[in-house]
């Protein structure tokens, strides 16, 4: 059995939503989610890999609409609606990115770790398919492949 939060505990707040052209950082949002109520966090990395499609990727750019900020913002806000947590918060980075280099960090605290997990999870999958950020992914072959796009 699932235990929830007590009602009135806390009320879930988003404490992070930008989107930044500056490497990410780990702590910055782990900090930013910390609460005393919270006995779990999950925690997403997403890193630029070598390869994709089986084809070896050399590097990468992220652009974004205008309206990127409040999209993500309202992705926040709406998982912190469906999911028993306290804190909420994520960034994106956009520009030129290399092989290895963070491409986004989310995370979610919660009394609970299946309730941290099951919103971290609803988070990068709701940022994923909503927000509108463009990958343009450059191949060692000398071609290239835009990912995203509307």
């Amino acid at each position: 059995m699932t235990e929830q939060v007590p009602q009135g505990l806390v009320a879930a707040e988003v404490v992070l939503s930008e989107v930044r052209e500056q490497p990410l950082s780990v702590d910055e949002v782990l900090d930013a989610v910390r609460h005393p109520q919270a006995g779990g966090i999950a925690l997403f990395v997403g890193v630029v890999r070598d390869h994709d499609h089986g084809t070896a990727v050399a590097s990468l750019d992220y652009s974004a609409h205008p309206s990127v900020v409040e999209a993500l913002s309202q992705v926040c806000l709406a998982v912190a609606a469906r999911h028993p947590v306290a804190r909420v918060g994520a960034i994106h980075r956009v520009g030129h990115l290399e092989i290895g280099d963070l491409a986004v960090v989310a995370a979610v605290s919660s009394a609970h770790r299946g309730e941290a997990f099951d919103a971290c999870r609803d988070l990068v999958d709701t940022l994923k398919t909503t927000v509108p950020i463009w990958k343009h992914q450059q191949f060692a072959d000398g071609t290239d492949e835009w990912v995203g796009l509307p």
